[in-house]
Parts: C-alpha cells; sequence; structure tokens
C-alpha cells in the first residue's frame, strides 16, 4: 500500500500541488474530510473492490473507456481526482457538502467518470464508462454526492452514494465478473433505485488539507 500511496503523491506533483501540505489518509487518526482536489480510491462497501479503470474499451456499448471494480487494493489505476463541476465556485481544498455535483477524474487516463443510457455488457443496467480528457467534460460527468446517515460533509470511510445527474442511476457494482476485458473484475454500472450494493466509502487516497481561508 505504501507504493500506491507514494504514487499518488508523485501524481499531485507533477499536477502542480507541490505547494500544498498532503497527507495519506492512513497517516491522520483524526476525522479525515474530503476535499476538492484529493485523489482517493472508491471502495464499493459490501464487496471492498475497488472503482477502477485502465485504458481498455468495452467491447460492447458505447465503446468508451471501461470502469470495474478491482480486488487489488494497491493497484494505481484505482486513484481517482475529485473534482468540482466546472462552473462552480469551490476551490482547491474546500470540504464537500452532502447534495454537491462532483467529478471524478481517473488519475491515470485523465478521463472523467461517465454514464449514459447504454447497456452495462454484464447486467444491462445503465453503462458506466471513462470518458473526455482535462479539458473536454460534460454533464454526462456529473454525479450528485448524498451521504448516509446524519453527516453533512464528505469523509474518510463514510457512507455515500453517487447519483449519476443525467441518467438518476446510482454508482452500482456487485458479483458479476468480467472474463475478458478485466478477468476477475466485477461490473460497475448504475441502477435506478437504492440499494445495498450501491453505497461506497473513500477509502487508500492522499487528501488535501481543508481550505482554510473560505
Amino acid at each position: 500500500m505504501a507504493l500506491s500511496v507514494l504514487f499518488a503523491l508523485s501524481a499531485l506533483l507533477l499536477l502542480g500541488l507541490d505547494e500544498v501540505s498532503v497527507r495519506p489518509a492512513s497517516a491522520a487518526a483524526d476525522v479525515v474530510e474530503i476535499t476538492y482536489g484529493s485523489v482517493i480510491k472508491l471502495m464499493h462497501e459490501r464487496t471492498k473492490y475497488r472503482l477502477h479503470s485502465h485504458d481498455v474499451p468495452y467491447g460492447s456499448g458505447s465503446g468508451q473507456q471501461s470502469v470495474t471494480g478491482s480486488p487489488d487494493v494497491d493497484d494505481s489505476n484505482s486513484y481517482w481526482i475529485v473534482r468540482p463541476q466546472p462552473d462552480s465556485s469551490a476551490r482547491q481544498g474546500d470540504i464537500i457538502e452532502t447534495g454537491a455535483i462532483i467529478r471524478l477524474q481517473h488519475m491515470k487516463t485523465r478521463r472523467w467518470l461517465h454514464s449514459h443510457l447504454h447497456a452495462s455488457p454484464l447486467s444491462g443496467n445503465l453503462e458506466v464508462s471513462c470518458f473526455g480528457a482535462d479539458d473536454r467534460s460534460d454533464t454526462g460527468d456529473f454525479w450528485r454526492l448524498e451521504i448516509e446517515g446524519s453527516g453533512k460533509t464528505w469523509r474518510k470511510d463514510q457512507r455515500v452514494r453517487l447519483l449519476h445527474v443525467d441518467t438518476g442511476g446510482y454508482l452500482h457494482s456487485h458479483d458479476k465478473k468480467y472474463n475478458r476485458i478485466a478477468g476477475g473484475q466485477q461490473e460497475v454500472c448504475g441502477v435506478r433505485d437504492k440499494r445495498a450494493d450501491n453505497v461506497w466509502l473513500a477509502a487508500e487516497g492522499v487528501y488535501l488539507p481543508v481550505n482554510a481561508s473560505k
């Protein structure tokens, strides 16, 4: 896991964040707020697989970059940068409240977590893909944060759901596993109703400190 965190730290430096104090989530014993600009792994609560992507297209549906759930905790392809929507006044280091619309940018390929009405390959639910680039993003990349329980701001290890704005589908995973595009990895898709299998938690990552100037 140490190598995985070092990879994320290196990426932050390449992104021009070398002037901020970053901390691996595992280094802090107190409450860790998730802030814009943080680099995180999202863990599927029931299966413990991490939200994952790689430069491999779906063989059906949109043909866009595939998104899966990976059992490998140390895989660097499971890091995502938490971003606000483009017209937001939110800044790097701002906390994220329930109801906020966020985007998740895949750190390695620079594409955005995306969904649309194409059918997912294994279950026929809503396909979830990665699409776009640093300067190319649309409303298909918008996800509304829903915090489970009484919490108002997103914190590490807090149960959350992500609701896709355009399709009304919750980010979802289950035990259906791929044999070909990502052998042993499980399907990630969207479903339009709340289920136990669309709960996620922020796990490993590099969390930027809260912006004290706001």
